[in-house]
C-alpha cells in the first residue's frame, strides 16, 4: 500500500470548503464557506495533532506562503479545520495523514479541547497526539520545510522563529496540563 494518497480535487486550501459554525459551547449553529468564516470571524472547529517519531521527537514544520491563515509561520502541530458534518476524531486522522503523507497512521489520541479567541480569529480547538513511526512525506501544498525536533530543541526555537499563535497556545496548554499530571 502506498504511503501517500492523492489530495482531494479542491485541495486542503480551498476557500470554498464548507465548515460548521459553532457557538461558545461548541454546538453547531450553522454553516459557512471557509473564506467567509475567516473573513467574518465566525467560530468554527479545528484540530491540532502533535506527531512524534519513534524516538519521541516532535514533527515541526514551516507552513507554505499560500496558507490562508498564518502563512510561512512555524508550527509544532499538524491539523486544520474540521469540515461541515465531520467529527473532530475523523478530522484529526485525515489532517495528520494528509500533512504527514502517511496513510498507515494510528488514530490520534484526543488530549483536551479549548476555545481559541483573538480579535481576528475564533475556533474551538481539539488537541491530539499520535506516534508516527513510518517515514513522512509532507504535503508540499501545506508544508515548506520540516524536521523532527526534541522538546529541548523546540523550546530553544520558540523565541527565535515566527510560530502560529494558536499552535503556541495549544502547546503552552499541553505543557501546563502535563505538569499538572492531567495528560501524558
Amino acid at each position: 500500500m502506498p504511503d501517500q494518497e492523492p489530495l482531494p480535487p479542491d485541495g486542503p486550501l480551498s476557500a470554498d470548503e464548507l465548515l460548521d459554525i459553532v457557538d461558545e459551547r461548541d454546538r453547531v449553529v450553522g454553516q459557512a464557506r471557509r473564506a467567509d468564516a475567516m473573513a467574518n470571524r465566525l467560530r468554527h472547529r479545528c484540530v491540532f495533532v502533535l506527531a512524534r517519531d519513534a524516538r519521541g521527537r516532535i514533527f515541526v514544520h514551516r507552513r507554505t506562503p499560500q496558507k490562508i491563515v498564518f502563512p510561512s509561520h512555524y508550527d509544532m502541530f499538524v491539523g486544520g479545520v474540521v469540515g461541515a458534518g465531520e467529527n473532530y476524531d475523523d478530522a484529526a486522522l485525515r489532517e495528520a495523514r494528509e500533512e504527514l503523507g502517511v496513510t498507515e497512521l494510528p488514530a490520534p489520541e484526543p488530549l483536551f479541547s479549548f476555545l481559541y479567541e483573538t480579535p481576528e480569529h475564533t475556533w474551538w480547538s481539539r488537541v491530539y497526539q499520535v506516534r508516527c513511526e513510518r517515514p513522512v512525506t509532507p504535503q508540499a501544498e501545506e508544508i515548506a520545510w520540516h524536521a523532527f525536533l526534541t522538546e529541548e530543541e523546540l523550546t530553544r526555537r520558540l523565541p527565535e522563529w515566527e510560530w502560529v499563535p494558536d499552535g503556541v497556545e495549544a502547546y503552552r496548554r499541553l505543557l501546563e496540563l502535563r505538569r499538572e499530571g492531567l495528560v501524558r
